[in-house]
């Protein structure tokens, strides 16, 4: 069973190596876990819905299915869902199988006076989904239930799912017939096609496959004005792309229901490897080579010497950290040594080839290579298993989140250390050291995504643990902002970054924007707040 507070199925935990806690006190100093709420506690905690049994057949008002889709996956959500103190609830939860069950839906909200809010695997980190007070009750429309491959063009290699279809059920599905999307984002066990759509995301195989904007071909979208129905045209040049209009649209024009995807035949070969470069800047080095002479890896992913030394020292007992160590300073890296995880797919020509192209790179540029594929299987077998590590150091009394963005070549390096100090200082005012490392995951000849992860004690108080998360959200967005980069690159903007969202769009995009809502939502009823400052964002 799925867990009601945190990430991912109850059977699934990730244990840290002994001499974790050592390395986090090293980091951070000792800390103290916060009390954690009881489902049991939580359900009573839960008020009487607003919506009458019996309005609508596709309505589940009890406790727990309310619950269980009252929250997302950002660290507020987590501290809420920790505590037990949501706020507030959804009043029922519908459960969709088709796009004329929307419909009914849709004309539901129209006539009760509802809101909707669409939840397709509940995994945003960015407040999508998070209901926020109102005078009017509240739907949560899941969309699990329209996971079905429901049409296979193979001359075309185009493929129509149901919008709720998870990352396993959509693999699974073309698998069986030959074919594979290839979009792995890290929430990939649990998000949905329809919200990777409505998020924009971005896969951790870009390189090859490219982001979701590249492999979204069309579908539908039910509004308030009816369906949107955006065919699959290879190119055109017939006026604005409409599909860039539901791209990152965030629910707030309408509720995806089928989604339409350019797939690939399953690939002959696949293999992943990594090197060690010899500091931070070869590594940036090799990544701007690597995208712009278009080396054609699927992935890769370049970490700072202190996500590197913290990654290997969470994953890996202390032994083989230490034979490591040895051998790469016999190799001449030492502690600025930056770990670099590259792939390469396709037939077995193609393999060769391009993992040819990327080791002249690295080696160019003074790359070590040591257990090169074991490593890359490691990292391979694990690349779902991060979200994980949140609970992991929550047992300790550490919270941990991320923050992303792209910024050109010219101002990575610059921003990435900027970033770093700014966010590693944010609660000096408290005395608290934050632990903060960064790696680079999606890589264009223009510029490069900059991933950046941080690590905090909690405080004595789950507000005050919040409030710690609030200054550090504030510094990071920020830094982001100031050195031109875009507040999300893979996560959407939700509530949480919508802040900070007029410095790329201007005040007059954003007006084009909520005049384009207003058209298909003019009384606001879908997913209000989000993408778009409707209400107070952060306090």
């Amino acid at each position: 069973m799925r867990r009601w507070n945190g990430w991912g199925e109850e059977k699934n935990d990730m244990a840290l190596p002994r001499g974790a806690r050592q390395i986090l006190e090293g980091f951070l100093g000792a800390a103290r876990p916060l009390p954690d709420a009881s489902l049991e506690q939580v359900l009573k905690s839960v008020p009487a819905s607003r919506i009458s049994d019996g309005l609508h057949p596709l309505l589940k008002t009890d406790a727990d299915t309310r619950l269980r889709h009252a929250r997302g996956q950002s660290l507020p959500d987590w501290l809420a869902m920790r505590s037990g103190e949501f706020g507030v609830f959804p009043d029922a939860v519908a459960f969709p199988e088709s796009g004329e069950q929307i419909q009914a839906l849709l004309q539901l909200a129209e006539r009760e006076n509802l809101e909707l809010i669409p939840y397709g695997g509940g995994t945003s980190v960015a407040g999508h989904i998070t209901p926020q007070a109102s005078d009017r009750p509240i739907v949560t429309v899941a969309l699990t239930r329209m996971n079905r491959l429901l049409d296979l063009d193979t001359e075309s290699q185009v493929a129509t799912f149901g919008a709720g279809a998870n990352g396993p059920q959509v693999e699974a599905q073309l698998r069986a017939q030959g074919y594979m999307l290839g979009h792995f984002p890290q929430s990939w066990e649990l998000s949905t096609l329809g919200g990777w759509v409505a998020s924009r995301s971005s896969g951790q195989q870009s390189l090859r496959y490219g982001r979701i904007e590249q492999l979204f071909a069309g579908g539908r979208m039910e509004t308030l004005r009816g369906t949107l129905d955006i065919p699959t045209i290879p190119a055109s040049s017939a006026g604005p792309d409409l599909r860039e209009w539901v791209l990152g649209s965030e629910g707030r024009m309408g509720i995806l229901s089928d989604v339409k995807v350019r797939v690939s035949p399953l690939p002959e070969k696949e293999q992943f490897y990594t090197v060690f470069m010899p500091n931070w800047h070869q590594a940036m080095r090799a990544a701007q080579r690597i995208a712009q002479q278009r080396v054609p890896l699927s992935m890769m992913r370049a970490s700072n010497a202190k996500e590197t030394y913290t990654g290997v020292r969470l994953a890996v007992e202390e032994s083989k950290v230490q034979w490591l160590d040895r051998y790469l300073r016999l190799r001449g890296l030492d502690e600025h040594a930056c770990m670099v995880t590259f792939g390469v797919t396709g037939s077995s020509a193609q393999v060769q080839s391009a993992y040819r192209q990327a080791m002249r790179v690295f080696r160019e540029l003074g790359a070590v290579s040591v257990l090169s594929s074991k490593l890359g299987n490691k990292w391979e077998h694990g690349r779902f298993r991060f979200p994980y590590l949140r609970h992991a150091l929550w047992k300790l009394g550490y919270a941990v989140d991320t923050f992303e963005t792209a910024v050109d070549w010219s101002q990575l390096g610059p921003y990435v250390e900027a970033a770093e100090q700014r966010v590693s200082q944010a609660l000096a005012d408290e005395g608290e050291p934050v632990h903060v490392f960064t790696h680079l995951s999606h890589l264009y000849p223009q510029g490069s995504s900059a991933y950046t992860t941080y690590i905090y004690r909690c405080a004595d108080s789950y507000a005050g643990t919040l409030q710690r998360w609030k200054k550090l959200k504030k510094a990071a967005s920020e830094t982001v902002v100031e050195h031109g980069g875009t507040i999300s690159h893979q996560h959407g903007v939700g509530r949480d970054h919508a802040p900070w969202l007029a410095a790329e769009k201007t005040q007059l995009g954003l007006e084009t924007l909520k005049t384009v809502f207003d058209y298909y939502d003019p009384e606001g009823r879908l997913n209000p707040g989000v993408l778009l400052v409707d209400g107070e964002v952060l306090g």
